[in-house]
């Protein structure tokens, strides 16, 4: 009965001032609808961004050759550097490096494929074996390219599923043939990608296939790895090995960055995720900053509250009402108030995440946004923290009400 009674108590000092009682739980409430607003949204961003790496290993350097801009042993600068297989083979003995692949472009980009009566332009590109692994394809059907392919120059052709079902519909695709650039290609795999439906629409050739087929021999045009899980600093002494190798081979200073492009995807990853590190720690900070003006308006209310029921608390304790039980009266109160404001401003950030998230039309900028259910729990487990603090101040003051300098205030 007490602790019914203390509960009757604190609904009633709530209903005697409705509306202080309305706003500070409204200030409660939009400080956790805020932090909860403010951290889906950065998630959102950080999802869209980390989606642009969905279509490529994170763990890969990516090398292009370029145009020497030192000299080097005699040599001039301004000289073209090419990449050809023996290059990619090198590669290969390089520890560290994992998957290898090259790439091969065949004066272009799209390619008119052909089969029957049906004809459309798709992204046709040749590579090695090692490439399903750098672009995160999966296989659904047959399988991908692999070392005999590249060995025996076969015509064979790893298709997308969004090319397969303009071929050949729901139909297993495997073991047909395709007419690309004039040549018969025999499809041997179907593949889906991370990266989206523009991914899907690609074929994949054998590189050397695709090299005799156009007459440029030799030739690779871009070469690429993984590295398996090694740190942004081995990736680098990775990177530092492979253009020492590739500058002894094709004569170039390896510290000349004009005659090696590189992109390092594991250092890049890197700072992507410092960078969102940064961005959730500042939206925390303004979040916080927002519950703790909240809290502080708690605090406040509370005390002029204190100071409002400075008689009724001073008759409590002549009637032999202890400390404790003051002090607890008003926790509870406090506790009440951030509790319940800051569980529906929780609901409410929540709510209205998966309602943006419903009505967001794609984008760049935003994708999913969202908060994790473990995160939002602790920031309402912080403010129902804070909320006590904050409750500590004046119920130490009505604490220390003495029961005769009450009733005189009377």
């Amino acid at each position: 009965m007490l602790f019914v009674d203390h509960w009757q108590e604190i609904f009633q000092t709530l209903r005697r001032n409705k509306m202080r009682a309305a706003l500070t739980g409204l200030s409660v409430a939009w400080g956790i609808l805020m932090l909860i607003v403010l951290l889906g949204a950065g998630q959102g961003l950080q999802n869209q961004v980390e989606s642009n790496f969905a279509d490529d290993a994170t763990n890969s350097i990516w090398m292009r050759p370029g145009r020497a801009s030192l000299p080097f042993h005699g040599l001039r600068p301004g000289r073209q550097i090419k990449f050809t297989n023996a290059d990619y083979e090198a590669l290969k003995r390089i520890p560290g490096i994992e998957h290898v692949s090259g790439r091969f472009y065949m004066h272009g980009v799209a390619y008119t494929v052909n089969h029957g009566n049906k004809s459309a332009s798709f992204d046709a590109r040749s590579v090695h074996p090692g490439h399903q692994y750098l672009e995160k394809t999966i296989i659904t059907r047959g399988r991908f390219l692999n070392d005999v392919d590249i060995e025996q120059c076969r015509k064979v052709t790893v298709i997308g599923e969004a090319v397969s079902e303009f071929f050949f519909g729901d139909a297993d695709p495997v073991g047909e043939y395709l007419t690309i650039r004039g040549i018969q290609y025999r499809v041997v795999g179907t593949f889906i990608d991370e990266g989206g439906e523009g991914e899907l629409q690609k074929v994949f050739l054998p590189i050397t296939t695709a090299q005799r087929a156009y007459n440029a021999h030799d030739e690779v045009h871009h070469l690429l790895f993984t590295v398996g899980d090694a740190s942004v600093e081995e990736s680098r002494r990775i990177e530092t090995a492979v253009r020492e190798v590739l500058g002894a081979r094709l004569h170039f200073d390896p510290s000349d960055t004009g005659a090696l492009r590189v992109q390092n995807n594991v250092e890049e990853f890197h700072k992507i995720q410092q960078v969102f590190a940064l961005i959730r720690a500042f939206l925390w900070i303004v979040g916080l900053g927002t519950i703790t003006a909240s809290v502080v308006g708690v605090s406040n209310i509370l005390l002029i509250s204190v100071a409002e029921r400075t008689v009724e608390i001073g008759v409590r304790k002549a009637l032999g009402a202890t400390p404790f039980s003051i002090v607890s009266m008003i926790l509870k109160e406090s506790l009440f108030v951030t509790g319940l404001a800051g569980y529906l401003g929780l609901f409410s950030g929540v709510a209205l995440l998966e309602l943006f998230n419903t009505l967001l039309p794609s984008n760049d900028y935003i994708k999913n946004p969202s908060v994790d259910m473990r995160v939002a729990l602790t920031a309402l487990a912080l403010l129902v923290l804070a909320g006590l603090i904050a409750g500590f101040i004046p119920a130490r003051r009505a604490a220390k009400v003495s029961p005769v300098e009450a009733l005189r205030s009377e």
